[in-house]
């Protein structure tokens, strides 16, 4: 017997917002190639329009049913938010019922193309926020609760770009909470950068059991009220059965869980961490992921795998490597 899911609501940081502590990532549902090992196993060779909609919908219904009531996309995902906004309407799901984000600055240029050379393209200008906004809301509506910059960088110029913060007063302004992402080994810089700001509302960033390098300064944006979203809890399925390394998969057996599971209850745990997404791509990955909220997370875990930790540099080298399919 599985055990009971906790998917209590809570506040989102200082955005009032409300969010369960495990939520869902569209990344994977919305365009037929991704970074996530076994992929192919995972969805087979029918990754037609029509195909990848109806398993985006099984997977809303599933975490609907569980209580999921966080959503997370992005313009570059495809047709993650076209697909998402159809099953709104569809399901009769009011505005505030499930808590939307998504996010602004990588367009999706991959024609639908599992051989595609380029499958995004980024691109932090005003301009695109004004276009991406524009395309998010004509989609999504009075949904969008959050709109966050994909992947911001400091190294980008986004932070001392006026249009772009003046664009995101003005959406702030309108009642949508505005954030970013994070990605690569100086995602501590750049949440530090973001609180300094004082502009954003949230901060999404990568933590996991093998790149926990960015976890003091998402300790320090929550302090500031900032609300904090986890991504790549399962490093893009590393941190699966498919590969998890031994210590996981042997704590895993002893507690019973899969190692997906205890990965993310890993994340769960952190004291600032408000909503841990699953990048499910089925409804039974999804029921796996949800088995987290479950799972004791003590300090006799936290012993025994602290060490799978990677340097920074090695864990986004190796991402980086990771082949779309």
């Amino acid at each position: 017997m599985n055990p009971a899911v906790n998917l209590a609501a809570r506040p989102l940081g200082r955005t009032g917002l409300r969010v369960t502590p495990a939520g869902l990532g569209l990344a994977a549902l919305g365009r037929p190639a991704y970074i996530t090992l076994g992929r192919d196993e995972d969805l087979g060779d029918d990754r037609g329009v029509e195909t990848m909609r109806a398993r985006t919908w099984a997977v809303l219904d599933a975490a609907w049913a569980a209580g999921v009531r966080y959503v997370d996309a992005a313009r570059s995902y495809g047709l993650a938010e076209e697909f998402l906004a159809g099953w709104l309407r569809d399901r009769g799901v009011p505005p505030g019922a499930v808590t939307v984000g998504s996010k602004w600055g990588y367009r999706y240029v991959g024609g639908w193309r599992l051989d595609a050379e380029r499958h995004e393209v980024k691109e932090l200008s005003a301009e695109r926020l004004r276009v991406q906004l524009a395309e998010t809301t004509a989609l999504l509506g009075d949904h969008l609760s959050l709109y966050q910059i994909h992947s911001a960088t400091v190294e980008s110029g986004v932070f001392d770009d006026p249009e772009v913060a003046e664009g995101l007063r003005a959406l702030r302004a309108g009642g949508v909470a505005v954030g970013l992402s994070t990605t690569g080994p100086r995602q501590a810089e750049t949440i530090d950068r973001a609180v300094e700001s004082g502009l954003f509302d949230t901060v999404q960033s990568t933590w996991n059991l093998l790149e926990r390098s960015a976890e003091g300064a998402l300790d320090r944006a929550h302090a500031a009220g900032l609300g904090v979203i986890v991504k790549e809890g399962v490093a893009n399925g590393r941190l699966t059965a498919r590969a998890a390394p031994a210590a996981l998969a042997e704590a895993a057996r002893e507690r019973g869980a899969t190692p997906d599971a205890l990965a993310l209850a890993a994340a769960l745990s952190r004291p600032w961490a408000g909503v841990v997404l699953s990048g499910a791509a089925s409804p039974g990955q999804l029921r796996q992921n949800l088995a987290a909220t479950a799972v004791a997370w003590d300090d006799d875990l936290e012993a025994r795998l602290s060490g799978l930790a990677e340097d920074a540099e090695h864990y986004w080298d190796t991402r980086a490597r990771l082949a779309w399919s």
